[in-house]
């Protein structure tokens, strides 16, 4: 490969009407916090560069928007639901175990809260009385 020929490649496919690079320019950051901090969090330095952040901005929004595509064509259409996502997940692994994770501590927030309401409105009786 010629120096400079990767250039031309690219320059090519734009002109072919392939922006997938310029569509997220516009565009407002949806992740952009949450991003920079589990980047540090995963060992980038502190204050990672914008680019960086921006491109695993996309790649996330990409990978979201392709599971909800996919979620939407099975189970019941136009819906996405909880399982459709666990069955699309479940030869990976570490996706699956990771999933079952969250779904198990959502659970276990909605009982602690539950419990927590309980005891709340049980006290304002007690002190109503």
């Amino acid at each position: 490969m010629a120096e400079g020929e990767g250039f031309e490649q690219f320059e090519d496919d734009m002109e072919n009407g392939d922006n997938t690079l310029l569509c997220s320019v516009g565009r407002k950051r949806l992740f952009s916090k949450e991003l920079r901090c589990m980047m540090y969090g995963f060992g980038d330095d502190q204050n990672p560069y914008t680019e960086s952040v921006d491109i695993i901005e996309d790649l996330v929004i990409e990978f979201i928007t392709e599971m909800t595509h996919k979620a939407m064509e099975i189970g019941r259409t136009g819906r996405v639901q909880v399982e459709d996502i666990v069955f699309l997940v479940r030869k990976d692994a570490r996706k699956y175990a990771r999933v079952k994770d969250l779904l198990t501590m959502n659970e276990e927030l909605k009982k602690a809260r539950k419990a927590f309401d309980e005891v709340k409105y049980a006290g304002k009786e007690a002190v109503q009385n």
